[in-house]
């Protein structure tokens, strides 16, 4: 009976490792839905900038409040983008370079990319 209850722990060892990585996989589904949104929204804040800097040209008239306003929206928007790219790469076990952005294992020492000092 030892050999079954050896199996059955076993099993059971399986069964908890694939469940966590199987969450931890819908976690990162459901945050990259989170980003893909939030890069929509930028690009669309990109179009209403254009669309300001465009009418004002046009009409001649000043629009530097609206333009800040608009970059601002954009700068939050990147700001919950970048939280969202690091829970992403903290679930997959990876980590972003600080000077260029590329994806780098977590233990690695420098960036593959550009070579800084992770």
């Amino acid at each position: 009976m030892g050999k079954f209850e050896d199996a059955v722990v076993n099993a059971k060892t399986v069964v908890v490792k694939v469940s966590k990585k199987a969450g931890k996989m819908v976690d990162v589904s459901r945050l990259r839905l989170s980003a893909a949104e939030l890069e929509k929204e930028i690009g669309k804040r990109y179009e209403a900038l254009g669309r300001v800097i465009y009418d004002s040209n046009k009409d001649g008239t000043d629009a530097q409040e609206l333009i800040d306003e608009c970059v601002k929206s954009i700068d939050a928007l990147y700001q919950r983008l970048d939280c969202v790219n690091m829970k992403i790469a903290r679930l997959r076990e990876k980590t972003y370079c600080k000077s260029c952005g590329a994806v780098v294992e977590k233990n690695s020492i420098y960036c593959q990319r550009c070579g800084v000092r992770v």
